[in-house]
Parts: C-alpha cells; structure tokens; sequence
C-alpha cells in the first residue's frame, strides 16, 4: 500500500537534491568553472518551464474530456520555435545589447523607457500568472491527496501543506534567484536545477506512458484498438478553437515572464537557439507521445467520475505500481515547481524594478546620489516580492477553493498574458510604434479581456448575473460572452478575437496618430536595425563636478569593487588623471547599460537623469501619466532642442563645405605647382645636358657648371618624388615602423642639427634640458623627421629681426608634449585649419616648397600613436607634438 510517509520522504530527498544541484551550479559559476552550465543542452531544458502541471498533469485530462485538441497546447511552442527561430534570435540580441531584466524591462526601453508602461506590463503579468502559480499549488496538493487517500493510516492536512509547498518554494527562489544584482551575471543554479526538473518529469510522464501501451495494454497493436474504440480517438477538429489556443500558447511561450526569463535573460550565447529550435520540439513531442494512451486507458479502467487529471497518479496507484507513481508524482512536482520558483523570479524582478525603485526614488527627496545602499534595497525588494507573490498565490487557491474555475485558469491567463504581443511584436519591427499606441492598445486588451474572460470565469459575485445576461448597462452587445452581437462563440474564441483584434487596431491607430519623443525614435532605430549597429550615445551631457555623484550612485547599485572597476578603466581610456572620468555622451550611455542590468533600463535611465540632467523620463513620469498638455510641453522642448542641434550640424556642414571647396582650391593649385616644379628641373636638366651633348670644345670649367647644374636640379626633383612617395605610403598604411627605445634629448640634438645644416639665415634655439631626459618607445628615425621639419618651417618662414625658436618639454600622464614656439607673426588664423592638409602653400612665402611637409608629420604622428596640432594665442608660429613615453628617467 501507498505510504504518504513514503512519499514525504521521497519528496524531501527530491527537494534536497535540486538544493544541492542549484547550490553546486553556482559555487561551480562563481569559480569560472561553468562552460557545461553554459550549453545548448542546458538552456533547451530550461525552456521546458513551460511545461508547467497544468501541461503534466492537464493534457491528459484536456485529451479525455476534448480529444485531440490538447495538442494545440503543444503545437503553438513548437511553431514558434521551428518557424520563428530568426525572431527569437533578435529578441535574444535586443535582451543582450539593452541589458533587459524582464519582458517589462524590454517594453519599457523600446519605448523610450517609459515606466508607465512597465508597470502596467507587470501589473498585467502579476494578474494573470497569480492564479496560474494557484494552479500549481493545488496539483501538488491534489497529489498529495491522491497518496493520502491510497494510505488509510496517514494524517494529512491540506492547508498547512499548501502553505509548507509555498513557504519552501519561496525560500528556494529567494536563496537562488537574488543572489545577484546584474543580469549579466545568470542564475546558473536556478536554470540548473529546471534543467534537471526537465528530465525527472519527462522521464516519468514516459514511464507512465510505457507502462500503459505495453504493461497495460498489450503492445502498441491493442493500444491502437483501444484508442479507435475510443471517443478520443475521433478525430473532431473546431477550427475556431484550435486556432484561437495554438496562437495563445504560441503567445504564451513568447510573453510569459517565466519563458522571458529563461529564453532572453539567461541566455549565454544567441546560438543556442539554433540547437533549441530542433531539441525543444522534440522534448514536446515527447512530452506529447503517451498523453492519449493514458487518457484512453484511464477512461477504461478508472471508476466513472474520477479525475481525469490525475490520471498519470492514479493508473499506477491502481495497479499497485508505487514506485512508478512516485516517480510519477516527482514530475507533476517538478512541473510546478520550477514554474513557480522561475516565475516568482521573474514577477519580483519586474515588481522591485517598476513599481518599488520608483516609489523609493521618489520618496528621497535628494535624488539618486544620496548616501546609502540602492543594491540593498533592490535585492530585500525582491526577496520581499518573491515572498509576497507566493503569498498571493496560497492565498488565491484557499479563497478560489480549488474549484472548476482554478482548473480552467490556463488558458485564462494565456489569454492575458497575449495582451503584450502587439507592443512587442511592434516594437520589434515597426519604426513608428509609440509609448501612447501600446499603453493604450494593452490597456483595452486588459480590460476585454478582463470583461469578457477572467470575470465571468471565476465569478463569485465579481461579475453580477445581470450583466452576463443583459449586458453592461442593460445594452444586449455589451453582454460579456456577446460582445457587439455576436452571439454562439466559444468564450475562449470570443475573448481572444476581440481583445487582441482591438489591442492591435488600436495600437496601430493611435502609434500612427500620435508623435513619438526623440528617445522612442532612437530606440525603435536600435531595436528595429539591432543587427545593423549597436547602441550609441544617447546625447546625454554632464560636467567634471557631476563625476563624483555618479560614482556614489554607481557603488550604490553595482557595489564598490565593480564600481570603482568600471570608472577606473573608463578614466584609464580617457587618459585622464585619477578615478573620475569625464561624463562623455558614451560613458553616460555606457553607464546607464551597466546601472540596467541591476534595476532596469526605465529606472537606471531617470537616476542619471536626475545627476546629469538631459533626462526625458523624470521619477513623475515613473509613478503617473503625464497629461496630455505636459507631454505636448515635453515633446516642445525636445524639438527645440533637436532643432538647435540640426542647426549647430548645419552650420558645422557649411564649415566642412567651406573647408573642402578650399583644399579643392589648394589642390588645384598644388597640381598646378607640382607640374611646375617637374617640368622646371626636367626642362632644365635636358638643356644644359643638350649643351654637354652638342657642344664642341667646352671649356673645362662651363661643362663643370653644366653637370653642377643638373645634379642640383635632380636632386631637386628627387626630394619631391621622395616627399610625394613618403605622404602616399603613409596614408596607405603599408609602412613599417622601426620601433626602439632612445632619449628624447638624443632625438632634438639630431633633429637640431640636421635642420639647420647648411642655413642660410641663423636661427637661435632654447632648449629645457633637464625635462628632455625623457625615454621613448618609438620609431625615432621618423620621430627626427617630424621635428626636423618644424625646426627648418622655423628657420625658414620666422620672420622676427633675430630669429628663435623655443623647444619646451613637459609630461601630462603616459604621455610627453613637446611645444616649437618660435617668435615671428605666426601663421594667419585663416590658414591654420588647412595647414596640415596635402597641397598646402601659404600665399605670399617666397620659400620653396610642394607643402607636403606638415601633412607628411601628421601622418608619421598618427602612426607613432601622438598627433601634431598648432597652437594658437602664442605670438608667433606654435606647434605641440603629444606621444606616448616608455618611462621617465633622472636628469643626466
């Protein structure tokens, strides 16, 4: 005889093997050892959480009382997988670059991270997954009963034991599903554990179906008979109804929390769908494969009026298979189970993100930097929600009584949970869709649904008897079950048709109608092309002093080591001295991403908004939708902000066109002067040696002048093909660097003398001595060259009565900065944004020269990792070279 003893025991080993399982996967995630954790096979099983006991034990129970149309439970997961794998994959990646918590989270930040929204999404969520997380406590409960039934001798009380399931599966959730803050970080000992739940229950539905074809039945021949004999058998298909359920379960598997959860938030790597896509409708078929035997049989050899969804319990039980029906019950317990501990998961998420954190931010009047711990708050927020939402649960099923309305509650809150879809399948592909069109389309979606299903399904009182018969206000179409006349309908099929049929119109005709804010169009732009680019710089702008605020807030939420991690590389890219970067529009952006994956987009967005400013989501926008003239006011002001940065981009385009219609300009001339100066040594170079060749009797000394002559002009026309060819080889990118270590003081000293070699007119150089003692790492040939070119420009073009030239060395960081300051007029402030082009040539300078010079040192500087810029302000001619040291050494 069953024992229920037994199975207590049973039951608590089961629950201390998943505790030891989950605790095992995080110590071996946190240790870097977790590359199996992180497999295709693991996350297809997670995604088994769909499988809940309403599918373990239900289907069965749906194929006795409705035939073959349990399988419409099965069909929508599968289609979805199979043929829509591609918009997984771009839900997945929008998931990973948006740092999303929950599928509130991602509506939320599509829609310009409007937490109006979100809340309206989780409070949406919580409504119709509540009496599903009821479901799951009356099937264990039920199991429970079954056992005790079967053991004359136990004493068993259902209500402490509903209240001990809840209790234990808060705690599990709680232990392993708020260890962490950051969604990057997964909860690999939760979706291990489903992992394994998948197994146990696939396993023992499989155990139970084999039982029945070939231990009960005779082989899969008198299966057959039997199941032709059979009503069930019939194959009887209601178009409207198939339909309407296989698109709520597809629906379902997309807009769940507990299916977002496990496919978007957990997944590692986007690829594994690919492997889901075939594994994960194979685990349904399996899943699927015994559902009519059982049913069929159960129908045979039960008593009339027996539960039929506890067949898969009851068989067994029947025919003194005890141990199978242990295994049995271990899967419907499983399938509970890890629905609720994932979906209590991903509710508290959403419950501490949307509605809690805006509720605290708002009641601290000094904003988002003032002392104390956010990640605290944030994590007992969730432990607390996680504790309330099982709470609501067994508080459901012991005022629902675990009647006929509990039973039915599936396809109930699949139908609710469908309300999400037109936002989020909008938003995925539709540029034009605004926060105003999905508010308003899922809040009429709400409430049909809401009218027309949830109401008159639990009743008790919630819905008057008037109104199911007359219709609301005694107007006949508004009857629930007849909305606008149509009359004869399934209530499933009714329901589904007119709510999402006007969620979607609505949302459609309100998106088109109304104007979205800047920020929903650069994020509909990032979901829409998520595979064109990543996410850029949302334009935020901030200032030094407000550092310091958002490194306090940072390691409020993240924690001081990663905080302070995160600030310290960003300064180390910035070059910038210290622990503070500056708030630049990609650090802010970058920020905000981190801060996302801790307390959601919506959230993170409005607590920098309130440091840096520049915000369009404000803590009032989090907590109440602004009216209609504060929103026209707030879309005003951003107008107005965009049309003063078009302008400063158009003025900033006329200035490039202005600049480019000048090197057009310089060009030309450099064209023109380049074949000058080719053809002047050319021409002179064939006539004197048309002299030499013609000449009879020459003079010694005239054929001397003659080969002086074009010697001179070869070399000539050798320093202008050499210049021509060094600017084109490094603007190629093809030359190679000799780099070696050397003494900047070494380098001036050679650089010095070669430039002024040989000149005609004397130049006086100051040097600082002791700060050139300075060691470099880099090609200190091509280093000589740039500062032998800014020494001869001064010798040549300072026009001062004693010409000097001032070389002044000084470190800023890692990096060196040499000023050549010589005290002539300087370089005219119309020319200065030209100089270092190609084809450059000061008008009115009577040196020689292609202007190839500066253009020749900016590319050797960009190579060498520096830059060469002129100063402006100094008096006379001024150029700043910036590179990069090895290590300062003493003064010599």
């Amino acid at each position: 005889m069953a024992s229920l003893n037994m199975l207590v025991v049973v039951c608590l080993g089961y629950v201390a093997l998943l505790f030891f399982v989950a605790f095992a996967a995080d110590r071996l995630a946190a240790r870097g050892r977790s590359t199996w954790l992180r497999s295709p096979l693991i996350y297809t099983l997670s995604l088994s959480i769909y499988c809940t006991a309403w599918t373990f034990y239900g289907a069965v129970g749906y194929a006795a009382r409705s035939g073959l149309e349990f399988v419409t439970i099965y069909l929508g997961p599968t289609l979805v997988m199979v043929g829509w794998w591609w918009g997984l994959r771009k839900l997945v990646r929008i998931g990973r670059s948006q740092r999303v918590t929950s599928i509130a989270d991602l509506i939320s930040s599509r829609y310009g991270k409007s937490n109006t929204l979100a809340i309206c999404v989780t409070l949406l969520a919580v409504i119709g997954v509540t009496p599903y997380i009821s479901l799951q406590l009356q099937s264990i409960t039920l199991s429970f009963t079954i056992f005790s039934d079967a053991d004359p001798t136990a004493a068993y009380a259902e209500g402490s034991s509903v209240l001990l399931v809840a209790a234990g599966l808060a705690v599990f959730a709680i232990l392993f599903g708020t260890r962490n803050l950051d969604v990057n970080e997964r909860h690999h000992g939760v979706v291990t554990a489903v992992a394994l739940e998948a197994v146990v229950k696939l396993l023992a539905l499989l155990a139970v179906g084999v039982y029945v074809v070939w231990g009960l039945s005779g082989g899969v021949d008198s299966m057959m008979e039997r199941i032709d004999a059979s009503p069930i058998g019939t194959w009887q298909v209601h178009s409207g109804r198939w339909a309407a359920i296989t698109f709520l379960s597809a629906a379902a598997f997309v807009c769940l929390p507990r299916m977002f959860q496990v496919m978007v938030v957990e997944n590692d790597d986007e690829r594994h769908l690919r492997t889901a896509a075939w594994a994960f409708p194979l685990y349904m078929l399996l899943m699927s494969l015994f559902v009519v035997p059982i049913a069929v049989v159960g129908l045979d050899i039960m008593p009339p009026g027996e539960n039929p969804d506890l067949f898969v319990l009851t068989i067994p039980l029947s025919q003194g298979r005890e141990g199978l029906a242990m295994l049995s019950f271990l899967g419907g317990f499983s399938s509970a189970t890890s629905m609720v501990i994932v979906a209590a998961m991903a509710l508290s998420t959403m419950v501490s993100n949307h509605i809690v954190m805006p509720i605290w931010l708002s009641s601290r009047g000094d904003g988002a930097s003032v002392s104390g711990d956010v990640r605290n708050v944030v994590l007992l927020s969730r432990r607390v929600s996680i504790a309330a939402i099982l709470a609501l649960g067994y508080f459901y099923y012991r005022l629902s009584g675990g009647g006929a309305a509990l039973a039915s509650i599936g396809l109930i809150a699949f139908a609710g949970i469908a309300q999400i879809l037109p936002a989020l399948i909008g938003g995925l592909f539709w540029r034009g869709a605004t926060r105003t069109g999905a508010l308003v389309g899922l809040v009429v979606g709400f409430v049909l649904w809401a009218y027309t299903l949830l109401l008159p399904a639990l009743g008790a009182g919630l819905l008057p008897q008037s109104v199911l018969q007359d219709g609301l206000f005694g107007v006949a179409w508004l009857r629930p079950h007849a909305l606008f006349g149509i009359d004869g309908l399934d209530p499933i099929v009714h329901s589904v048709m007119w709510s999402m049929m006007l969620n979607a119109t609505i949302f459609c005709a309100v998106s088109l109608a109304s104007f979205p804010s800047p920020l929903e169009r650069l994020q509909g732009a990032q979901f829409v092309n998520v595979f064109d680019h990543s996410a850029g710089p949302r334009g935020w702008t901030g200032s030094v002093a407000q550092s310091e605020d958002l490194m306090i807030m940072s390691q409020r939420i993240l924690g001081a080591g990663q905080a302070q991690d995160l600030f310290q590389r960003e300064a180390e890219a910035q070059g910038v001295r210290g622990h503070l970067p500056e708030p630049t529009p990609a650090f802010l952006e970058m920020l905000e991403r981190e801060l996302a994956g801790s307390v959601g987009a919506a959230t993170a967005h409005a607590m920098i908004g309130q440091i840096v400013g520049g915000s369009s989501v404000s803590v009032e926008d989090l907590l109440a939708v602004a009216d209609e003239s504060a929103q026209m006011l707030e879309y005003s002001s951003q107008l107005e902000a965009k049309s003063v940065e078009l302008s400063r981009t158009a003025r900033k385009l006329r200035e490039a066109n202005e600049k480019l219609t000048q090197l057009s300009m310089q060009k030309d001339a450099f064209l023109s002067q380049v074949s000058h100066e080719l053809r002047t040594p050319m021409t002179s170079i064939r006539a004197f040696s048309e002299i030499l060749r013609d000449a009879d009797g020459l003079e010694a000394a005239e054929q001397t002048r003659c080969a002086t002559i074009i010697h001179d002009e070869a070399l000539r026309l050798t320093r202008l093909l050499n210049d021509l060819l060094d600017l084109s080889v490094l603007e190629s990118g093809q030359v190679s660097l000799n780099m070696r270590y050397g003494v900047l003081s070494e380098v001036l000293d050679h650089a010095e003398a070669a430039a002024l070699a040989g000149a005609d007119t004397p130049l006086k150089v100051i040097r600082e001595w002791g700060g050139e003692a300075v060691q470099l790492q880099s090609d200190l040939d091509r280093l000589a060259q740039v500062f032998i070119n800014l020494i001869a420009n001064a010798q040549k073009y300072c026009n001062a009565e004693q010409p000097e030239l001032r070389i002044r060395v000084q470190m800023a960081g890692h990096q060196v900065v040499i000023d050549f300051i010589d005290n002539g007029r300087g370089i005219p402030s119309e020319a200065q944004d030209t100089i270092f082009e190609k084809f450059v040539r000061l008008r009115g300078e009577k040196v020689g020269g292609a202007g190839l010079g500066l253009a020749i040192c900016r590319e050797i500087m960009q190579r060498l990792g520096g830059n060469v810029t002129y100063l402006t302000d100094h008096g006379g001619g001024a150029f700043r070279v910036v590179l990069p040291v090895a290590s300062r050494i003493a003064a010599q």
